[in-house]
């Protein structure tokens, strides 16, 4: 048989099956994904959106304060967790063979593998029962959780940039800190990004750390010292609540869920691309 056939079976095959496990992949996401919609849409409305979380079994209310604190939460462990993870993922990259990256490298592949109900536990002995601050003690344990993702997907990323770049950049007088802070961060943004928006994508969801941390609450957020909702732990309580109508509100609460994180996707995707579409990364 002609070389050039059997090289284009075998190209053909090996798409064929990319294709088969890109499909594989879908089925459990997309099965996912229709049936919160089909059984959370129902409950969406204004007062579902803007209520306080009713008692268990009870007609009426919402999750508005599950929302709030979600966002609250998420959105503190951000401001701790991703500048952390990107500093710390600069200095692997820049510096791949120093002793401190290799020993921050396997506490980060120990962080990675580390069981959120541990670093529950620790936000909790650590923050909660020493200050009293369960809010903070929730976005600490969350940015922990967020630091091995984005450490790993920032030095992956700034590998991936050119090394002529940084060559150009040095032989043109720049300092090294600079050029990495300036040259090298600007074409690995996107994969920066990308690695932010994983970790956000991990946290929104975790009920384990917050339950030991936030503790939940049935109430708008008073405090970051106070008891706080969150759409996890609404979602753990509702779902295991033995009256139906508690059932509609936890498909109703994981739908917002997903919505949130692909807001929050949709936006920095967008803007990353209106200021960075030009650069590669």
């Amino acid at each position: 048989m002609n070389h050039d056939v059997v090289r284009r079976i075998k190209n053909l095959i090996m798409i064929s099956l990319c294709f088969l496990a890109l499909a594989v992949a879908l089925i459990p996401l997309v099965s996912i994904l229709v049936e919160t919609v089909v059984k959370g849409a129902s409950a969406l409305n204004l007062n579902f959106i803007l209520q306080e979380l009713p008692p268990l079994g009870q007609s009426g209310g919402g999750i508005g304060p599950a929302i709030e604190g979600t966002l609250v939460v998420v959105g503190l462990a951000s401001l701790i967790g991703v500048p952390v993870g990107v500093l710390s993922g600069i200095f692997l990259a820049e510096f791949p063979k120093s002793k401190l990256a290799g020993a921050a490298r396997f506490l980060n592949d120990v962080l990675t593998n580390m069981p959120s109900i541990v670093i529950g536990i620790f936000g909790w002995a650590l923050i909660v029962v020493v200050i009293g601050w369960s809010v903070i003690a929730g976005a600490v344990a969350l940015a922990i959780m967020m630091i091995p993702i984005v450490t790993r997907t920032t030095e992956e990323a700034i590998r991936l940039v050119p090394a002529s770049m940084r060559e150009a950049a040095i032989a043109l007088g720049i300092p090294q800190w600079k050029t990495s802070t300036t040259v090298v961060l600007s074409h690995a943004k996107k994969g920066i990004a990308t690695g932010v928006l994983l970790s956000v994508a991990r946290i929104s969801g975790e009920t384990a750390p917050l339950l030991l941390t936030i503790l939940g609450s049935s109430f708008w957020l008073s405090g970051l010292n106070q008891p706080a909702a969150a759409l996890p732990l609404a979602i753990y309580s509702f779902s295991g609540s033995p009256y139906s109508v508690d059932w509609a509100r936890a498909w109703g609460a994981s739908l917002i869920l997903i919505l949130i994180v692909l807001s929050i996707s949709f936006v920095v995707r967008y803007f990353t691309r209106e200021k960075y579409g030009g650069v590669s990364g």
